[in-house]
Order: C-alpha cells, then sequence, then structure tokens
C-alpha cells in the first residue's frame, strides 16, 4: 500500500502564529483549504473536535461537498452520544461521501476540556469507556443480524443499523493516547495507531509497545506520525522561519495571558515535553520548542530544512514502520500549498522507493 499523507482543514484561519479572527465558521475559508488540499496532492484532512467549536462531521460534509477525491479524517469523541447510533451516523455520513471518512477516536487528555461537554470521567476510566464503546461500534458496523450487549456501561436489546459502511470490513478506526489504558484500546480496537511527532528512539519504541499490544489480539495495526514540517529552500532560511514562528508563538500567547503551557493529563504531551528538555533540536532537525510553549499540546514538534532535508528525515519514520504521515504548517493554507509543490512529490519517491524493495508501509518495517 502506498503512503498516505494526511494534513489538516479548519473552518477559521488561526494557528500558534495566527490569532483567530472573524467568524468561527467561514464558509469561503473553509472552502479554499479543503480545495487547496486536494490541489497540493492530500489523500486525506484531519478536522479535529473541540468542545467550543463546531461539529466536525458536520464541517465534514461541507468540506466533502467542495471536493471530489479528498478523504476525511473525523475526530470523534466517544460517549456524548451511544455507540450504536454513532454507528448509523457515521456510517451515513461515510455513504454520502463515497466511502471516504475515516474515524480518529479520541478519548480525552484534559479534564477541563471533557467537563465543559459534561464528561465527568478521569482519564483511565474514558479509555475503559472507549473500550466497551468501540466494540459497540464495530459490531454494529459489521453485524447481519439484530445484538445483544450488557457491559458496564453500555446495554442494547436488539441492536441493528441497516445502514453499513461502503468500506469493508468498517470504517477505519485511528486512534491517538500514550499511557498505558490508550495502549491497550488501541492494540485491540484500532486500524491505524497515531503518534506524535517524537524522536526516532522514542517513537521506535512506541511503536514496539503498540504492535504487542495488538499481537495479544492477533491483529496487526498502520502507523501515523504528525510533524508541522517548517521548509524553505536553503536550512538557514528554514531557522529563521522557525525562529520567527517561536517569536510570534511567545507574543500572542503572553498577548492573551496564556504563558507556557502544562500537558494537562496527557501522556503524549508529556512524552513531548520530556523531548523538549533535551534541547530545541533533536535528531538533528526535529524542533521542540513550540512543544515547549504550548504544553505540548496537540502535534506540535516540527523538522525544520530544506524539501530535500525534511523528506528525508520523514522517511527515516516510514523506515520505522510508519506508513501514514499528518503534516500542517503554522500557515495552514499557504503551507499546504507549498507542501503540495516541494514536499509531497519527494515524499512520495522517497516512499516508492521503499515499496521497490518490498517494504509494506502499512505493516511491521523489514
Amino acid at each position: 500500500m502506498s503512503l498516505e499523507i494526511i494534513g489538516m482543514i479548519s473552518t477559521q484561519h488561526q494557528s500558534e502564529t495566527h490569532a483567530a479572527r472573524g467568524p468561527v465558521i467561514d464558509r469561503d475559508y473553509t472552502c479554499r483549504l479543503a480545495q487547496a488540499h486536494e490541489a497540493a496532492g492530500f489523500d486525506r484532512v484531519l478536522v479535529a473536535q473541540h468542545s467550543t467549536g463546531p461539529d466536525a462531521s458536520q464541517v465534514i460534509a461541507y468540506a466533502a461537498s467542495v471536493t471530489d477525491k479528498l478523504h476525511f479524517l473525523l475526530a470523534h469523541r466517544p460517549g456524548f452520544i451511544g455507540p450504536a447510533f454513532a454507528a448509523r451516523q457515521l456510517a451515513t455520513l461515510e455513504n454520502f461521501t463515497g466511502g471516504r471518512l475515516a474515524v480518529h477516536v479520541i478519548s480525552g487528555g484534559s479534564d477541563a476540556e471533557q467537563r465543559r461537554d459534561g464528561d465527568f470521567l478521569d482519564h483511565d476510566s474514558r479509555y475503559a469507556r472507549t473500550d466497551e464503546y468501540l466494540q459497540v461500534l464495530r459490531q454494529a458496523w459489521t453485524s447481519d443480524k439484530p445484538f445483544d450487549h450488557e457491559g458496564a456501561l453500555y446495554r442494547y436489546e436488539d441492536a441493528f443499523s441497516e445502514v453499513k459502511p461502503l468500506q469493508q470490513p468498517h470504517i477505519p478506526i485511528f486512534f491517538g493516547g500514550a499511557s498505558e489504558a490508550a495502549l491497550r484500546v488501541a492494540g485491540k480496537h484500532a486500524d491505524a495507531y497515531a503518534l506524535w511527532g517524537e524522536p526516532l528512539a522514542e517513537s521506535g519504541e512506541l511503536i514496539r509497545r503498540v504492535r504487542g499490544e495488538a499481537a495479544r489480539h492477533g491483529r496487526k495495526l498502520r502507523f501515523s506520525v504528525s510533524f508541522r514540517p517548517i521548509i524553505a529552500d536553503t536550512e538557514a532560511k528554514a531557522w529563521a522561519r522557525a525562529d520567527a514562528i517561536l517569536a510570534e508563538t511567545r507574543r500572542l500567547r503572553a498577548a492573551s495571558g496564556a504563558g507556557q503551557g502544562a500537558p494537562l493529563q496527557s501522556e503524549g504531551a508529556r512524552r513531548l515535553l520530556s523531548a523538549a528538555e533535551r534541547g530545541d533540536v533533536v535528531d538533528e532537525r526535529l524542533w521542540t520548542a513550540i512543544a515547549r510553549e504550548s504544553g505540548g499540546r496537540s502535534n506540535s514538534t516540527s523538522l525544520v530544512g530544506t524539501p530535500e532535508q525534511v523528506a528525508q528525515a520523514l522517511a527515516r519514520y516510514i523506515d520505522l514502520g510508519v506508513g501514514t504521515l499528518l503534516i500542517r504548517g503554522f500557515d495552514p493554507l499557504e503551507d499546504a500549498l507549498d507542501y503540495g509543490r516541494e514536499l509531497i512529490p519527494r515524499l512520495r519517491e522517497l516512499a516508492a522507493e521503499r515499496e521497490a524493495r518490498g517494504q509494506d508501509l502499512h505493516k511491521e518495517a523489514a
């Protein structure tokens, strides 16, 4: 299988270096951003879910209506609706998009964020809920007859979904989370495990742990890694741009009274901050400064250099067994187009070279 490249779209122009302005839902910007990713050669785009923002499923429905081939990755939080209903809702969206949907299941790494939507479970309890939720979700997608379920949190009699996903055996499930509780759920249910951009040694160690959890259930997973590439036509210009991004990030955080962030309950954020403690630059061009400023929130580490240098750095993760790359910039629209011109073609060439040597990018590295 070929390399999958994922971007990210939102309904408003904002990032660490761009304060949000204008309406929360800017239809024109959303349209331009989705179409830019399609034109740039991205396979799929992530649409995030936040407790105060637009509904991601409806954002995808709109973005799908203004694109033809672009696929979507819906951030989905278990627990706010029941899994049997969610199965029908997601399968309906997947059918209307022509099978262009995958689901990124997020159990939640912040108590405060979850409580805004009325969820007061603690960290490990959220993952226990996700385990049962995904069991019911997958069964509703695949069962050809009504089924009963009686678990710790959900109880169903004659549950059934007439609408089935176009993709078989079901809609692909992406999953993130680096805690022990998260890894157990990933090994049991995920089709793809998503890592944030850690150093190579730590990424390889986490991939081995997830493979071990999956093997307990007789399963193999794909692996995805996320970065914020900073590219320019010379390495010096790329590092100068990184310095400017850091300065603007600090300025905006200070202006908003945010200061340096903390990792909350996220083990993934803690791991990024641990990498940042080793210095602003790790593994030659892995840049951790924004992760340190933001408290490791989200995919906040970068690879800095020329397009060729960054492509070669990303290829080292492919060699670990990664088959999906999520890349997004600090200037969301402009960077997506730049990646399409400069970075994505190089990545596909490097991935093709590895496939020619017989390495399946979505399975274990040779």
